[in-house]
């Protein structure tokens, strides 16, 4: 029979003592190390302050004091960082050069406007002129043709001398493209106004001041419903701004689309200016009919 073994009673149970212990000692160690690093040398915290709100000081701001009595990094709540921009009354040399400039375009491109090749509208924010992207385009083409050359060179003559700034606009019909060169409208209509800001680069045209942009299908000035609103909407539109401003603005909304009313209430931080209406529509007979359009700054003002 086999001999019974006493159990052992030194079972050491009291082993999750170490672990616990070395817990608490991880823990206290990290705490440490966090309130070393929260402590800040007060010295160097307000030469720093000091610092970096001289660099960001704006001018006409409230600065927020500290506990201590020096300036904090920002501005009070509501405090404003700059003064605002106000854009100035249009300067009547500025407002007679425009008209004159119009009256130029006028009598230089009288024998394109003749054959309804070319519209010229301004006020005394900026010049608009339309150019059929037949005058100047194959069809599904951001290519210029040779007959654009002498429309062009007239377009330049204008705007090489002055500093007002310009910008091109392109459009298209709401026909799909699908190519390797232009796979959507978008790439055409923006190709077709990089081409013409290059052409008036080279008839001395300071590029510093000249931008492209293509508005696609999207914003169509006649009906594409006949044959004749979509060629009318196969357009270039070149913008002579007043200053830079007012370019961006137009830019941004397409000088087809704003008024002058519109584009003022933009520009100002008057309250009681007046805003802008939506464009209204106009009716323009041709030969094959009527077709509906929307109604050009001075047209809008009547209805």
């Amino acid at each position: 029979m086999p001999r019974r073994h006493r159990p052992d009673t030194n079972l050491h149970t009291d082993r999750w003592m170490i672990s616990w212990a070395d817990f608490v000692t991880l823990l206290f160690a990290f705490f440490v190390v966090m309130y070393s690093l929260s402590s800040v040398h007060e010295e160097k915290y307000r030469q720093l302050a000091q610092s970096l709100s001289e660099v960001f000081r704006a001018e006409g701001a409230r600065q927020a004091v500290s506990p201590e009595g020096g300036e904090g990094l920002l501005p009070e709540r509501g405090a404003q960082l700059q003064p605002p921009a106000e854009i100035k009354a249009p300067d009547p040399e500025q407002t007679q050069a425009l008209e004159q400039l119009q009256e130029q375009a006028r009598e230089r491109l009288s024998p394109w406007i003749e054959d309804g090749q070319v519209q010229i509208t301004g006020n005394p924010l900026w010049i608009a002129i339309e150019l059929n992207a037949s005058l100047l385009f194959e069809s599904g083409d951001a290519l210029p043709v040779i007959e654009a050359e002498p429309l062009l060179q007239q377009v330049a003559a204008l705007v090489a001398g002055r500093d007002n700034p310009v910008h091109v606009e392109g459009f298209t019909d709401n026909r799909p493209i699908s190519t390797d060169r232009y796979p959507s409208n978008w790439e055409l209509s923006a190709a077709r106004a990089a081409a013409v800001v290059r052409l008036l680069q080279q008839q001395g045209v300071d590029p510093a001041r000249m931008a492209a942009v293509g508005y696609g299908e999207y914003q169509p000035a006649y009906s594409n419903r006949t044959v004749e609103g979509r060629q009318r909407n196969r357009r270039l539109v070149i913008v002579i701004a007043r200053d830079e401003r007012v370019r961006r603005l137009v830019q941004a909304f397409g000088s087809q689309r704003v008024s002058e009313d519109a584009m003022r209430a933009l520009l100002t931080t008057d309250p009681d200016s007046p805003a802008g209406e939506p464009p209204a529509l106009e009716q323009v007979e041709t030969e094959s009919g009527i077709l509906f359009r929307q109604a050009q700054p001075e047209q809008q003002q009547e209805h």
